[in-house]
């Protein structure tokens, strides 16, 4: 994470992580959907102890979400955790926040620092008259401190609010003032429609900037719907190169197919496709075939049919009823 490592996309389990069938079933999902790096929270004991089983029934990297109690992340660092999220200065006395650090650093595990709007300190709220970009960096940066007092340094940062012009505000300016990894995302952001909007339009900026290294999109819903709305944002981008892209016109009077049903059967079919292609599903002449063209294949709809191009070449004429069909063969083949 960082540097020139691709851009990784990131969920939460909702499940009880001591209820080893339900997470693990839901984080093979979470995999399964194209996710790096997965978090699960650790409350309790039960679920520190959970790690250990819970990494042998997976393959991508576990974080394990710590508050309050450092003997949690010390466990669940003990029992295979890849990754840590805590906060130091809420952690208890300098002993305790050492003997984390000390278990981080011998088994080589970096240490998230997450702020949240919703949890700031009193002191900064007062200094700052309320949550500012300021005092989330502030906050940030306390917290960065106290583990580079006792030099460890593997170090990822995330500052979220559910305001959107807050966050990146707050993410512009912690990325003058650190070089170390950011985690992006907008927190609390809301059902999986206005979620994915917002987060879009938070992490897209940010991502547009250059700044981010690893991004989440936090939606109260399905988490696996949060691992399609990362991947599109990045695929906007041109930050992935993973997994199929669609291209669909809107619509218009011009139309004379079922468009939005077949570009919603074909975007269905195409989730379980790894391979970097670009579909093209157009509704007219207008600029169906151009944009067809520009796509590794795609289709341009008539009256009640559809031309069927491939590499920018007319392959043939589909009838409504079996473009859809006739359209996914021409994918495999490719």
């Amino acid at each position: 994470m960082g540097g020139d490592a691709p851009i990784s996309i990131q969920s939460m389990t909702n499940t009880k992580t001591s209820d080893l069938k339900a997470t693990i079933a839901q984080i093979r999902k979470l995999e399964n959907a194209g996710c790096d790096i997965v978090r699960v929270a650790v409350p309790d004991m039960d679920a520190a102890m959970a790690i250990g089983q819970i990494k042998k029934e997976i393959s991508v990297p576990l974080v394990a979400d710590i508050h309050f109690d450092y003997r949690l992340a010390i466990a669940a660092m003990e029992k295979g955790a890849d990754k840590v999220r805590i906060n130091p200065g809420n952690i208890g006395s300098e002993d305790r926040v050492r003997s984390v650090v000390s278990c981080a650093r011998e088994r080589g595990i970096p240490i998230r620092i997450g702020v949240n709007s919703g949890s700031l300190e009193k002191d900064l709220l007062e200094k700052y008259h309320g949550i500012t970009p300021e005092a989330l960096v502030e906050s940030a940066l306390r917290h960065v401190s106290i583990l580079e007092k006792l030099n460890f340094s593997d170090i990822v940062i995330s500052l979220k609010a559910t305001s959107v012009p807050l966050t990146i505000a707050a993410y512009r300016l912690i990325s003058e003032k650190v070089r170390y990894p950011l985690h992006v995302g907008i927190t609390e952001a809301g059902t999986v429609y206005s979620g994915t909007i917002k987060s879009a339009v938070g992490i897209g900026a940010l991502l547009a900037e250059g700044i981010g290294d690893t991004i989440r999109v936090s939606l109260t819903g399905d988490p696996v719907e949060e691992i399609k709305a990362g991947k599109t944002i990045l695929k906007s981008l041109g930050l992935y190169n993973r997994g199929a892209e669609l291209i669909s016109c809107p619509t218009c009077g011009r139309t004379r197919i079922n468009l939005i049903k077949i570009a919603e059967e074909v975007e269905r079919a195409l989730e379980n496709i790894d391979k970097p292609i670009k579909v093209a599903v157009m509704g007219c002449a207008v600029n169906g075939p151009g944009e067809a063209r520009e796509a590794d294949i795609g289709i341009a709809g008539g009256d009640g049919c559809a031309l069927l191009f491939r590499h920018g070449e007319i392959i043939r004429k589909i009838p409504e009823d079996r473009i859809v069909e006739e359209l996914l063969e021409e994918i495999k083949k490719l």
